[in-house]
């Protein structure tokens, strides 16, 4: 069961590459500045997965005007990751959880799914600025997108 509203946000230091190279993105540079979105998707490339990052993209002014940073995290590697943001423009980063250590600490781990082991689950969380999560979904169903109405009212 993934983690819950009111526990403490396990706190990490995960990989994201761009044009400049290889970037360490740790979540607790937030705390104390702005709240944190983090959205854990199953696989690049996938059509959902596509379909809800480059959804997020184009409504990513209404997080900033919540004072939130949002992070795209999965399974892949930071170069897969960084070829996903190309092809769709996207403009927030997308986090390598290569080693699967992240989506073990929030418990968003499908023992199996189409075959592969360990891909993180379709899942939402909003931490605040002390590091708390004020918001928990996590999905199943790899098709089931998370309730952005709902994250954006955590954060609001």
């Amino acid at each position: 069961m993934a983690l819950t509203k009111g526990s403490q946000a396990p706190d990490f230091t995960l990989k994201s590459k761009n044009a400049e190279g290889l970037h360490d993105i740790t979540l607790s540079e937030n705390y104390g500045k702005k709240k944190s979105v983090l959205l854990f998707f199953p696989l690049a490339f996938t059509s959902v997965c596509m379909d809800e990052m480059c959804s997020v993209n184009s409504g990513l002014q209404a997080f900033k005007d919540l004072n939130a940073a949002v992070y795209g995290i999965s399974v892949d590697s930071p170069f897969t990751l960084e070829k996903m943001a190309q092809v769709d423009n996207l403009q927030f980063p997308l986090l390598s959880d290569f080693n699967k250590d992240v989506a073990q600490a929030y418990d968003v781990l499908y023992p199996e799914l189409l075959g592969f082991k360990g891909v993180a689950k379709r899942s939402a969380f909003v931490i605040d600025e002390k590091g708390t999560i004020i918001y928990s979904e996590s999905s199943d169903d790899p098709k089931v997108l998370p309730n952005f109405d709902a994250i954006k009212a955590a954060l609001a």
